[in-house]
């Protein structure tokens, strides 16, 4: 019995804290107006878990990004993937260096990703905007990787 109960309340506390967790996953949010894209972009954040020497790749090469800046800001606690994705991402589109972006978007994101691609003129809707869903079905076809 006394070897028992240091196991069952070590049991207790992974059964509070795994549900936690895995509803902190399911709590991503970008917000960028349209739900495609949250979609595409939490799926980017799975995928990158998985595989994050090819998600620097794809940033690295086609989204000029140096790969040494992506592997660091896939470190950040407060970056996911698909927040790294949709920064260069929309960089790229309005012809800004990704550390431009990510600095508007730590400086304020305020509104989510919506609010920051109205500020640098690429709102939902305008042809900048259909640029990024359309660089978000390239990765997915050069990822071989079914849209969510």
């Amino acid at each position: 019995m006394k070897r028992a109960l240091p196991v069952l309340i070590l049991l207790a506390c992974l059964a509070v804290i795994a549900p936690a967790g895995a509803q902190n996953a399911a709590v991503y949010a970008p917000a960028t107006g349209d739900a495609a894209v949250d979609r595409h972009l939490a799926d980017i954040n799975d995928y990158a878990a998985r595989y994050p020497a090819a998600f620097a790749d794809e940033m690295s090469r086609y989204y000029a990004v140096p790969r040494a800046y992506v592997e660091a800001m896939q470190q950040q606690p407060d970056w996911t993937a698909g927040d790294i994705f949709i920064a260069c991402a929309l960089a790229q589109i309005v012809g800004q260096p990704c550390r431009a972006v990510v600095r508007e978007w730590s400086r304020d994101h305020e509104g989510g990703w919506k609010a920051v691609a109205v500020r640098l003129q690429a709102e939902p809707g305008s042809p900048q905007y259909r640029r990024l869903r359309s660089a978000l079905e390239a990765t997915y076809r050069r990822w071989d990787r079914p849209q969510p």
